[in-house]
């Protein structure tokens, strides 16, 4: 069952209980990686092999995502800053535990390429943050092979 969480700011970003942030490199420029982000919502499962689905909405203000094992999010897109930066607040999910979730890419030139920062705000139960501060290591690795993947799809779609 779905239930609404917390409405955040952008500004959550830096003041949420729980903070997982990570960061690789692509060899793509900031702004072919942030077009497979925002406009390309419904190539996230060709790259992020934990999303199983994700769909645009409301004229792509919004998306709903489904992960792999079955939760589910409704969000709201708050910042978008092409090349730059991509972030967006969970408004409604199925996570047990879960209170409040902004997560945020930024993208900054590295070399011929861009460094990807994702950042996972989150709020929730006690049990919630304890495990997700347990499953920090499975998390990032996620996050880079998902930019592996990702680097590996732009390089392709260049050549």
């Amino acid at each position: 069952m779905t239930r609404q969480l917390r409405s955040v700011d952008l500004d959550f970003v830096e003041s949420a209980p729980l903070r997982l942030v990570y960061a690789a490199e692509v060899s793509a420029p900031p702004d072919a990686v942030y077009r497979a982000l925002a406009d390309d919502v419904e190539g996230w499962p060709g790259w992020f092999t934990q999303v199983k689905v994700a769909v645009p909405l409301d004229g792509g203000t919004g998306r709903e995502v489904r992960l792999q094992g079955g939760i589910t999010f409704r969000e709201t897109i708050v910042a978008t800053d092409p090349g730059a930066r991509y972030a967006y607040r969970v408004d409604r999910s199925n996570a047990p535990g879960l209170k409040a979730l902004l997560e945020e890419w930024q993208l900054t030139p590295a070399g011929s390429g861009t460094r990807v920062q994702w950042t996972f705000a989150a709020d929730g139960s006690p049990l919630f943050r304890f495990t997700l501060r347990r499953a920090r290591g499975a998390v990032g690795r996620s996050f880079r092979d998902a930019v592996g993947n990702l680097d590996r799809r732009l390089s392709a779609a260049a050549a």
